[in-house]
């Protein structure tokens, strides 16, 4: 709740100063931000009227959707200042070049992404699945009121351009230039590069560390750490352990099994306490033989063991018994393994280990532990692996629809690749930078890949209306930085600046995925302003005009 409380406010100014930078004109930037302020309060309030609860995995939904709709409606109020600024066209002229411009990518960027964040049904915690639900909620309200309420708010706004010469934006048609001529050069350099960054996702483990999830603004945070470092751990392995009959907790067989086990597992390094049902009958023998420390060991026979356990239950304190540590039947007794500050990596290889032992040295005595610990360190490693099958089909979905959309398949193979590439180099950075990625990981390709796609298809667009047009390669790649560059770069700069804002939640999945996210942007402009460019000119080679699209 401290993300919506206070990112998202922030968030909000820091893009409002981008905007105004960025556009030079303060009613755009005003119709901008009502825009996206109606696309958020719609989530928001859709979420409230459905019973929503935001927690600290799903809490960014209003920063993301914010982000995202300003990126999207950037273009329609980017294209409108330019048509007036440097075509000398009037208000309601420009509004319509703009959205004829701009109609039909930012329909498709808003499909894509809303496919992006849908896989994140996919995944096994609930959290994610909502994020991803209400975000493509968002994206559809965006679209709408991209197209309906700016529109409208351009209009009557009191907007003043001052017209100026083409040749003050010639940085574009300049940069464009500059990639046609170095095209090959451009291409060597971008995927040598690709291939080193890439590379660091094989030092990427994939696992949490749910202790150091929020840091010390949360009290939660100082109090965890203060007992771990100086009582005990918080985090626990809970076993059943089994006897295989009624009343069989007192076999002295079954008690020697469950000491030997427990013994196996304050001898690992990386546990501080065990607490065993042997623990009690040890001592208990102790107490009836004079506290004789050399009796401090499993009774002899069945029957002392079941007198010792049944005067214990008559002598705890009214309202107390041992059913926290026995079942009713007493077939089964509970061993808790406390541990210091482990991953979920090494909380599932502990737990392995327990499972060899008792397999080669008690079998049938336990199953795998139980406990909220254990079960988190299960669900990150389940979590990575559904997400993974989720964006696979969320990739190839909205692959067959560029396919589709862009009439080629040649081109739409092109278009994997700047859309793809962001997210692996993401990672790889990741990797050689920090080595460890858990849930935020898990989503951050979903999220990537809805997001980053929106610059291409916007590029490609471009690109495939210049060819229709009779322009061959080179020109066309011209053509789509002169038309699209400026609007693509205020959008980077608006969704990294939007997701640096989101890292620095206290929550570190948060905070990962504002860094990865914010990353993985600025690698998509790379993408598909020095890689996708010499891509279209080495690759789409059919020059017949009206087969080209």
């Amino acid at each position: 709740t401290d993300d919506i409380k206070k990112l998202a406010p922030l968030v909000l100014l820091v893009i409002t100063i981008i905007a105004i930078i960025l556009t030079r004109s303060i009613w755009g930037t005003v119709a901008l931000l009502i825009t996206v302020i109606f696309c958020t309060n719609t989530v928001i309030g859709f979420a409230g009227w459905i019973g929503i609860i935001f927690n600290p995995a799903n809490a960014g939904v209003p920063v993301i959707v914010l982000t995202i709709a300003v990126a999207n409606s950037v273009h329609i109020v980017d294209n409108f200042l330019e048509v007036m600024r440097y075509e000398g066209k009037s208000r309601n002229d420009a509004i319509t070049a703009s959205l004829r411009s701009n109609l039909w990518p930012i329909f498709l960027t808003s499909v894509t992404t809303i496919i992006g964040f849908l896989s994140l049904n996919s995944s096994d915690a609930p959290p994610f699945r909502v994020m991803g639900n209400l975000v493509a909620f968002g994206m559809l309200w965006t679209f709408i009121y991209s197209v309906v309420m700016l529109p409208a708010l351009l209009s009557i706004l009191p907007i003043k351009v001052k017209p100026q010469e083409k040749k003050k934006k010639l940085f574009f048609e300049s940069f464009g230039n500059f990639v046609v001529l170095k095209k090959r050069i451009l291409l060597f350099v971008s995927t040598t590069l690709s291939v080193i960054i890439v590379s660091g996702i094989f030092l990427l483990e994939l696992t949490d560390n749910w202790w150091s999830f929020f840091d010390d603004r949360y009290q939660f945070s100082v109090d965890t750490r203060f007992v771990s470092e100086n009582l005990t751990g918080i985090g626990s392995l809970e076993y059943s352990l089994k006897s295989g009959e009624e009343n069989g907790i007192t076999n002295p067989t079954y008690l020697q099994r469950v000491e030997d086990f427990a013994n196996w597992f304050r001898v690992q390094p990386e546990v501080l306490h065990v607490q065993a049902f042997t623990d009690i009958m040890k001592r208990l023998n102790m107490n009836m033989n004079a506290d004789d420390p050399s009796f401090r060991r499993i009774p002899e026979n069945q029957e002392l063991a079941a007198q010792y356990l049944l005067l214990y239950e008559f002598s705890l304190p009214p309202g107390q018994d041992l059913n926290n540590r026995i079942d009713i039947g007493k077939s089964s007794t509970r061993m808790s393994v406390t541990f210091g500050n482990l991953t979920a990596a090494e909380q599932r290889s502990l737990d392995d280990r327990a499972l060899i032992w008792i397999a080669e040295n008690a079998p049938g005595l336990s199953e795998e532990a139980s406990g909220f610990s254990i079960a988190f360190a299960h669900m990150s490693q389940r979590n990575i692996k559904s997400m993974l099958t989720g964006t696979i089909v969320a990739m190839g979905l909205i692959s067959l629809l560029l396919v589709f959309v862009f009439k080629s398949l040649r081109l739409g193979f092109i278009s994997l690749i700047p859309n793809f590439l962001p997210a692996a180099l993401g990672l790889g950075i990741w990797g050689y930078l920090h080595g460890r990625l858990g849930l935020a990981g898990s989503v951050m390709t979903a999220f990537a890949f809805g997001i980053i796609v929106d610059d291409t298809i916007h590029f490609l667009t471009r690109y495939i209306k210049a060819r229709r047009n009779g322009s061959n390669r080179e020109n066309a790649v011209r053509y789509s930085f002169n038309t699209t560059g400026h609007a693509l770069l205020t959008t980077t700069i608006v969704l990294a600046s939007g997701f640096i804002v989101f890292a620095t939640s206290g929550f570190e999945v948060s905070s990962t995925l504002g860094q990865l996210l914010a990353v993985t942007v600025c690698f998509a402009f790379l993408a598909d302003f020095l890689c996708l460019p010499p891509l279209l000119m080495a690759l789409d080679r059919n020059e017949k005009k009206d087969k080209i699209a």
